[in-house]
C-alpha cells in the first residue's frame, strides 16, 4: 500500500467525523443567534405596543372629559 494511499483512508473519516461536528456546532450557535433576535423582535412589538395602547388612553380620556362637559 502507498504511503499517499494510507494517509488519505486516515485523514478523510476523521475530517468527515470533524466536519460533522463542527456544522452540528454552528447549527446549535445559530438557532441560539435567531432565538436571541426573535426575543428582541418580541421585545420592540410589545413595547410599541404599549406605546400604542397608552396613546389611546389618553385620548379616550380627553373624549370623556368633553363629553362630560357637554352634559
Amino acid at each position: 500500500m502507498s504511503e499517499h494511499l494510507y494517509l488519505l483512508t486516515i485523514c478523510l473519516p476523521l475530517g468527515t467525523i470533524l466536519l460533522v461536528f463542527g456544522m452540528r456546532y454552528l447549527a446549535i450557535i445559530r438557532q441560539a443567534k435567531a432565538k436571541t433576535d426573535q426575543d428582541e423582535a418580541y421585545r420592540a412589538l410589545a413595547e410599541s405596543t404599549r406605546a400604542g395602547l397608552a396613546e389611546m388612553q389618553a385620548r379616550l380620556e380627553g373624549i370623556e372629559k368633553i363629553l362630560k362637559d357637554v352634559e
